[in-house]
């Protein structure tokens, strides 16, 4: 029995040494490894408890890893399936509200460089945007950002 908590707790761990994990997706990608019932949970408390595990940690990753592509609304949706707390996923999002704008035009001059030159690409520019989960103002400003410059 002692083999296999420290089983779980060196899978855990594993895990953990290649990117943050949030408690939620070690437990799904641990339980079919769980011999004895309970051993899991007891493995994840240990680590959580020694700071291994941290819900701030996945948030910050996420956060800095997608928020340069992808709008509040997208990152808001990956924290949720990581299984993240709904304050903690509010706090981000209103976070990345702030500079939704500016990553908009960003990933928007990154793509297309340019205005559209009639109303079908723009809504192509915009059905783009909106894809990668920016909100409806930031979308309708970044498009139109060569007036706004």
């Amino acid at each position: 029995m002692g083999f296999s908590k420290i089983s779980l707790k060196g899978r855990a761990l594993r895990l953990l040494s290649g990117r943050e994990h949030s408690r939620a997706e070690l437990e799904q990608k641990l339980k079919a490894h769980e011999e004895v019932p309970g051993e899991l949970r007891q493995a994840l408390d240990e680590l959580q408890a020694k700071g291994f595990i941290s819900e701030q940690r996945v948030v910050e990753s996420v956060i800095h890893r997608r928020a340069a592509r992808l709008g509040a609304g997208r990152v808001k949706q990956e924290l949720q399936a990581k299984g993240i707390s709904t304050e903690a996923v509010a706090e981000a999002v209103a976070q990345l509200r702030d500079t939704e704008l500016q990553r908009a035009r960003e990933v928007w001059r990154k793509k297309f460089g340019e205005p559209a030159a009639d109303p079908a690409g723009r809504a192509k520019q915009m059905r783009f945007l909106a894809s990668r989960g920016f909100g409806a103002e930031a979308i309708r400003r970044a498009v139109n950002s060569s007036e706004d410059d």
